[in-house]
């Protein structure tokens, strides 16, 4: 199964973690992601403004390609695309909703007017018919956990994981893949591949966002937050699925353990690493290796024999 697949500027630099091991995961489950020809930064931040028409134009040229990767023949019949960041998935699905409305979807296609599509010739305007996919997704409703626990060859029932979601993922409810409230998507997962899976009540709370850049003392907070529950409720290591919640839950524990001495130092794994040591792939895929963690989840992974 070929489906087009949108990396997005984190997956390729300070994420890249999450994307080797998704990758990894997806082909053994039989999916062969196809990367998008010169694809474009989302433009992730959003708009402050009532009049964000412009800002939709990133995230959907991006759905264009889908459009011409299918007139290229490099997929048939394809009118799905798959990423792994929340931040991603949440700018495209956005800008599909935003042209829901005709008028506007009119309006957006005559400032691709003249582009060049990538392969040279002349870009046509977005048809609003590309669906935007979060990886998780995927592997709920095409691959299914049975699968996923089918392929499991080191169960990690002895790691205690806590999964935190952020917003972005989750709201608002029409882009949400999940339960805003109470989602159980990345639990279903862990569970499928044979970890137990501790409480995290604030789950779907903030982590912080782009405050990270300018309040280090309100990310600090919140990371706190975030982290002191599932600690006390037993947690070895907090599974993420969105790069900007992994940073702060990572790497804003130093500051966050300075304010409060109870903080403990956890390891922060995007789900997708777990799913790999549970797949049994090569190390290469689990993504430990490439120092993007703060908090070195080796020697807990060394700890239960999954490394």
């Amino acid at each position: 199964m070929k489906i087009p697949y949108y990396p997005g500027c984190a997956v390729q630099t300070t994420a890249r973690n999450y994307a080797i091991s998704g990758m990894a995961v997806a082909e053994k489950l039989g999916i062969e992601l196809v990367e998008l020809p010169k694809w474009n930064c989302c433009g992730v931040f959003p708009s402050l403004v009532t009049d964000d028409l412009m800002r939709h134009l990133a995230p959907l040229r991006n759905l264009i390609h889908v459009q011409e990767m299918n007139e290229a023949g490099i997929v048939k019949d394809e009118k799905r695309v798959v990423t792994f960041c929340s931040m991603c998935y949440h700018t495209l699905k956005e800008a599909n909703l935003f042209v829901k409305d005709t008028e506007k979807l009119e309006k957006i296609n005559t400032y691709f007017e003249g582009e060049k599509d990538f392969a040279g010739g002349v870009k046509e305007g977005y048809k609003g018919k590309i669906e935007a996919l979060d990886f998780l997704e995927v592997l709920r409703d095409i691959i299914g956990y049975d699968r996923i626990a089918k392929e499991v060859k080191k169960s990690l029932k002895d790691l205690k994981v806590a999964p935190y979601y952020g917003c972005l993922a989750l709201r608002p409810r029409e882009i949400g893949i999940d339960d805003p409230g109470n989602p159980t998507i990345l639990e279903n997962i862990l569970e499928a591949v044979g970890a137990e899976v501790i409480t995290n009540p604030n789950r779907s709370q903030c982590c912080g966002s782009y405050h990270t850049v300018d309040r280090k003392d309100i990310v600090a907070k919140l990371t706190y937050d975030n982290l002191i529950y599932p600690l006390r409720n037993g947690a070895e290591i907090i599974v993420t699925c969105c790069p900007l919640c992994t940073f702060n839950l990572d790497f804003r524990q130093k500051e966050a353990r300075k304010l409060h001495r109870d903080l403990q130092e956890i390891p922060v794994m995007y789900y997708t690493q777990l799913v790999a040591i549970a797949f049994g792939l090569d190390k290469q895929f689990y993504g430990v290796d490439l120092d993007l963690h703060y908090v070195d989840p080796k020697p807990l992974l060394k700890t239960k024999n999954l490394y």
